[in-house]
């Protein structure tokens, strides 16, 4: 695979792979994150991962940089196919209600695909998403794919308000809104798990590279974990 390793300003490099989002590249990209970290420390400002790209601020008063291109180049050149295979995925079990009550989409959906609103539910919960970008909003994790079936493009006019914890479908990726927003995706249930926590150092539970899987939870189990219908 090439990969290329471009300066964006004094500051900032951008690692490049081919310009297509897979979960080949989000794992290899995971991978050059924590060793681009290892290696540089506190020289790394902030790196972030997404899609088919690394993009890498370093403090200029630590590192020149050549030098820092010189030492992400040199944990480009290891074997990473034989990383990677040791590259341990952490998945997330998400629980969602799906009810008509926290769902204002799902049954619209359903009819547009021609599916049960039941079917539409299995298979979006019958798969194990890659997280691929955290953006838009803090803790909103860019999940891929879903099932070619139920994909769906977004709203025409966006909601001002989607509550948080909603779950939601646009094109062939999914979400969970971490927060009250608006926007623009078609929502198909809500999970009463926190997404985001601005006390902790991690924010929010998934980083990419990680893994989603949905679990299909009853009205019952939503209340008794503190889903709200606000």
């Amino acid at each position: 695979m090439k990969i290329n390793v471009a300066p964006l300003s004094e500051n900032t490099l951008l690692v490049v792979l081919n310009q297509q989002a897979s979960r080949e590249n989000i794992a290899l990209l995971s991978y050059l994150s924590r060793q681009i970290k290892a290696a540089l420390g506190s020289v790394i400002i902030d790196i972030v991962p997404a899609y088919a790209s690394l993009h890498i601020t370093f403090n200029l008063l630590k590192i020149s940089g050549a030098e820092i291109r010189r030492v992400v180049n040199a944990v480009l050149d290891r074997d990473l196919d034989l990383a990677l295979g040791a590259n341990e995925k952490t998945v997330l079990e998400i629980p969602v209600y799906y009810g008509e009550e926290v769902a204002p989409d799902l049954l619209s959906l359903a009819q547009t695909l021609q599916l049960s609103p039941e079917e539409v539910v299995r298979r979006h919960a019958n798969r194990l998403y890659d997280v691929y970008a955290i953006g838009f909003s803090p803790g909103f994790a860019y999940l891929g794919y879903v099932d070619p079936s139920i994909a769906c493009p977004r709203k025409s006019t966006p909601r001002p308000r989607v509550a948080q914890g909603s779950v939601a479908i646009a094109d062939r990726q999914t979400a969970v809104y971490p927060l009250d927003s608006p926007g623009g995706w078609q929502i198909i249930g809500r999970t009463p798990m926190a997404m985001v926590d601005f006390q902790s150092d991690r924010l929010t539970p998934l980083a990419v590279g990680a893994q989603v899987r949905f679990i299909a939870i009853d009205c019952h189990e939503y209340k008794d974990l503190g889903g709200r219908f606000l």
